[in-house]
């Protein structure tokens, strides 16, 4: 089980390198995460929700994703809520402690277990990741992910420590020390995480593991910033740019505390004609060329989290001075004249006015849409690829040109003009000619053909050279005997 000693380990980023090196090496491998606390989702081809982590290795594995890779998702909605999707839809909201003291979550973890068995049916090896730490005592008997999952499959072990966060040392032993006799038996190798550095300065530091734990170190991986791998938490927009900058287009994307689906602006990113940021500050999305409301697990809470900061009005005025304001799922509905949600499934407010920039009104109810969508944007002859996730309904007040027209016919989203359009498609920005076109009044400069798709393709092949470098593979393969054996557990 590559586990880890605590939170942000590198846990799935070493768990989508051994899902590519598996399938390098001949296996058809397919990712599992019993449980996912995240609000950065997908839809799966049958139109169901799984945490993106376990889209992402499911790419890495060249596979389709399904509901079976992570059939427990919690969405954290604020008020200590969650929502609780089992195998792709949802089946209610449920407090923390409620969720940690009903049942030792028995059902949920008997769901997510024969979850396993039909991925296992499927699929050799199973690569499987764990949560956080797997030494919170307080929480263990409850746990669904980490070690109680790894006995019932009976899966190897690997250890995975952060090195950077500093104390590896004692983060490997207590961790290790904590785990009761049988546990401990599971438990093959370590894996020291983001060493800065030359890796033989630690070889002393290695021995001194080996010799406390009695537990094979089987790799001192270096630390990189050169191979991309997209972020499952949005915990990291905390280190993202948050200004602008001259001699680029400024592109602003509004920083809510329920952000959904930050993925949404990474192909963006990649773009060399923008500058793209993530702020709340009024000061510095003014100086935007370009703001995206971006997609939100509460959207009528986000709503008035921007009023709070006058965020609105500024947009009010940008927009009539010549700025682009576009928004997507959660951001659409904001932009309409008015959300209701008289059944309080977000929260207590039941009302609230919208921007005011797209014609339009929006209806939360509990049907929640999940579907992969191929579409064509606007005029343009190329199929665009993108998906939906969201709860509610939006209607048009007035006859008003759609966005998008999906391949089967039917039409989303609402396009005002090249500076003022909205739409429920997540990933909508992953497409080149989306992009150009948003660009376009703000630079003369063409943007360079890129394929997010085939780019993320070849960091996956380069995540998995750098982990063979720095892992000793051949004694991962040893210790679970793939010829016998089909559990795997990261």
């Amino acid at each position: 089980m590559f586990v880890g000693t605590c939170s942000d380990a590198g846990k799935s980023v070493i768990n989508t390198g051994f899902c590519r090196i598996a399938l390098q090496d001949g296996y058809q491998p397919a990712p599992f995460k019993a449980q996912n606390m995240s609000l950065n989702s997908y839809a799966t081809p049958e139109g169901f929700e799984i945490g993106r982590a376990q889209a992402t290795q499911a790419e890495a594995c060249n596979i389709a994703c399904h509901t079976d890779m992570n059939p427990v998702l919690l969405k954290p909605s604020g008020e200590m809520m969650s929502q609780v999707i089992l195998n792709g839809k949802p089946v209610g909201n449920r407090s923390a402690y409620e969720y940690f003291r009903k049942d030792d979550n028995k059902q949920l973890f008997d769901e997510a277990h024969a979850a396993f068995q039909r991925l296992e049916e499927r699929f050799s090896p199973v690569v499987l990741e764990g949560a956080g730490s797997i030494s919170e005592l307080n929480l263990k008997k409850r746990d669904i992910v980490n070690m109680r999952m790894a006995q019932r499959v009976g899966a190897d072990v690997y250890l995975v420590a952060d090195i950077d966060k500093g104390g590896v040392f004692a983060s490997v032993y207590g961790s290790v020390m904590l785990l009761d006799e049988q546990e401990r038996k599971l438990l093959k190798g370590i894996i020291i995480n983001k060493f800065r550095g030359d890796v033989r300065l630690f070889d002393e530091g290695k021995k001194i593991i080996e010799d406390l734990t009695s537990v094979p170190v089987v790799g001192v991986v270096p630390y990189f910033r050169d191979i991309y791998i997209e972020d499952e938490d949005s915990v990291v927009l905390d280190s993202r740019k948050n200004k602008a900058t001259n001699n680029k287009v400024n592109v602003a994307i509004i920083k809510l505390q329920q952000m959904s689906n930050f993925t949404d602006f990474n192909a963006l990113e990649f773009d060399e004609r923008t500058n793209v940021y993530y702020s709340d500050d009024v000061d510095e999305i003014e100086k935007a060329d370009i703001v995206i409301l971006p997609g939100s697990k509460s959207t009528i809470k986000d709503l008035e989290f921007i009023k709070s900061k006058k965020i609105p009005d500024l947009l009010n005025r940008m927009y009539q001075n010549g700025k682009s304001i576009i928004g997507i799922c959660g951001g659409y509905q904001m932009m309409g004249q008015k959300i209701s949600d008289p059944e309080q499934i977000e929260g207590r407010i039941s009302e609230t006015d919208g921007l005011g920039l797209l014609p339009m009104e929006t209806l939360i109810t509990n049907e929640k849409t999940t579907v992969q969508q191929q579409f064509f944007f606007q005029d343009e002859k190329e199929l665009c690829e993108g998906y939906e996730i969201h709860m509610g309904q939006s209607f048009m007040k007035e006859t008003i040109r759609p966005l998008v027209t999906t391949k089967a016919g039917q039409t989303d989203g609402v396009f005002v003009s090249n500076k003022c359009w909205g739409s429920y498609m997540h990933g909508i920005l992953d497409n080149q000619n989306v992009i150009n076109r948003l660009l376009a009044p703000y630079t003369d400069e063409k943007g360079q053909p890129f394929s997010y798709r085939e780019f993320k393709n070849k960091e996956y092949d380069r995540l998995a050279d750098h982990l063979r470098q720095h892992i000793n593979i051949d004694s991962i393969y040893e210790s679970a005997s793939i010829s016998q054996k089909k559990n795997w557990l990261l």
